[in-house]
């Protein structure tokens, strides 16, 4: 099962690396359908795989100085109450069921990084470009900035963003997803960020909410397959660096419409698999 598990967490790590976002969309029905791990254990693993990629992308996100701290460990924080209420619920839930709930966010991830890439195409490359110093922002909907760019934290703002925070992490928690296509657009809409500082900042944010979900299976006594997490997430990592180096060379634009495909018919054969 080890080189399995490597490989697959390579999949998983290239298509993150290659799309900028949605590739841990993957990484459970690879551990149910090509491990046979049981629904439940595969959100856990694909929880450690996603922080743990997170964590390193944060990291040098944050070395760039491209990453809002404080805005990101609020948001944060408001996940960490999600997330282990997702993860109780995806515990009491059949497996059919909770692999028929996921099928439906792939097929809503799908259409919506089709829709992004196809009206706003500069957006596409976003995680995988080089430092940038993006334009300030002068407010969003619910916050709003000084002329520095720093935010101004109101109670209005703090509210929504942790509504924002805690859907993220029900998600998370709930399927073993990063929450990136909850967090970055929460991000953008609603505190006035710009895009290239709120995928830096997702990072962080979905490192930490990765890192409570999982707490919760460990208190839950759920523990997981060390080797068969070991190597997921370590072929996740590697192939993270291989697909953010390759992607580069490659129209992002072309190559997250095809990963749009590739979602549609995984959670297709998910959905025909568990209906039959």
């Amino acid at each position: 099962m080890s080189p399995l598990a490597v490989i697959f967490g390579l999949v998983v790590g290239l298509s993150l690396g290659l799309t900028g976002g949605g590739g841990s969309i993957l990484a459970v029905p690879l551990l149910v359908y090509g491990l046979g791990l049981a629904p439940t254990e595969a959100v856990g693993v694909s929880l450690a795989a996603v922080g743990a990629t997170a964590l390193v992308g944060a990291a040098e996100r944050m070395r760039r100085g491209e990453v809002e701290v404080r805005t990101g460990l609020i948001f944060a924080a408001a996940g960490m109450l999600g997330a282990p209420l997702g993860a109780w619920v995806g515990r009491r839930l059949p497996g059919p069921v909770l692999l028929l709930g996921f099928a439906g966010l792939m097929l809503w991830v799908a259409v919506r990084m089709w829709l992004k890439v196809s009206h706003r195409p500069e957006e596409a490359a976003v995680v995988r470009s080089p430092s940038l110093q993006p334009p300030v922002p002068s407010r969003g909907p619910a916050c709003s900035r000084d002329p520095a760019g720093k935010l101004r934290w109101t109670s209005r703002c703090a509210r929504v963003l942790a509504v924002c925070g805690v859907a993220a992490g029900v998600l998370s928690g709930l399927f073993g997803v990063g929450g990136g296509f909850v967090i970055v657009p929460s991000l953008v809409l609603f505190s006035g960020m710009g895009i290239h500082r709120a995928v830096a900042t997702s990072l962080l944010v979905i490192a930490v909410i990765s890192g409570a979900a999982l707490a919760s299976y460990a208190v839950a006594g759920q523990l997981l397959d060390a080797w068969t997490t070991g190597f997921f997430v370590a072929g996740g990592v590697i192939g993270l660096a291989a697909g953010t180096w390759v992607g580069r060379a490659v129209s992002p634009v072309q190559l997250q419409k095809v990963f749009s495909a590739v979602i549609v018919a995984v959670a297709v054969f998910v959905i025909l698999k568990n209906l039959a």
